[in-house]
Parts: C-alpha cells; structure tokens; sequence
C-alpha cells in the first residue's frame, strides 16, 4: 500500500477536504499556497492515464467539486489544477488557489502553515464541499 493509500485508508493523519467512495482530497503538506489541496482515487493507480475513462471522467467531476468548495472557502481568482505525478507513484490532482499564475509554479518556495490553520482550512474546505454533494 502506497503512502496515498494510507492516507486515504485514515491509517495516516491528513488534513481532509473531502471525499466520497472512489475519491479522497486533503492538504498538500508543503503547499503552493494556502488551500493547496491534492485529490486522489482510493485505488492505487500510478498513472491517471492508466484509469479507465469513466473513472478518470468521475475523478474530474470530484475534483471540480473540491476546486468550486476551495474557492467558496478561499476567495481566489481561480482554482488551478496540474497533474505531476512523478514525486509518489499514485494519481493525484493538484489544485491550487490563484491569485495569479505565478501561484502555479512548483518551484516556487514551499509555504508553512500551524497545525491549527491547516485544520481550520481543511474543514472551511470541506464545509464548502458538503454543500455541493
């Protein structure tokens, strides 16, 4: 079982933002920005052009859900989405609040956020989303 797969399964601590049975999206550990959020399918799959088309057709609608909850709770300009892929070998989406493209840019120095904010922005996440299911 792979690290996303552990913290999907709940046997490692995330900052959860939301979920369904197929999908699971919390925090990115080292984000971008405030909100950064990954969104993973429950099953391991390497490569998310390895998933079947209605799965992958599924895990954009509930990435578009977590993107429109992150956006409700972070007032940004838009959510940004990229597919990396290459740092854990599970499908995710990253989805990133923009207040500009130069928020998009990996390289860019990683932000640090307490414990307590990081919950605070998860839950205010997945108010929003609960909203939309």
């Amino acid at each position: 079982m792979d690290i996303f797969s552990k913290i999907a399964a709940g046997e490692i601590p995330s900052y959860k933002c939301a979920e369904d049975k197929e999908f699971y999206a919390f925090l990115d550990i080292n984000p971008l920005v405030k909100g950064h959020t990954l969104c993973i399918p429950r099953r391991e799959v390497d490569y998310i052009f390895d998933m079947e088309d209605d799965e992958i057709a599924r895990f954009e609608v509930f990435a578009k859900k977590v993107a429109i909850a992150i956006k409700a709770a972070f007032p940004c300009i838009k959510v940004g989405q990229a597919v990396l892929g290459l740092e854990v070998p599970h499908a995710h989406i990253h989805l990133v609040p923009m207040q500009s493209e130069k928020d998009m840019i990996f390289s860019n120095p990683k932000q640090s956020f307490s414990a307590e904010e990081m919950k605070e922005t998860a839950d205010a996440i997945y108010e929003q989303f609960k909203k939309l299911v």
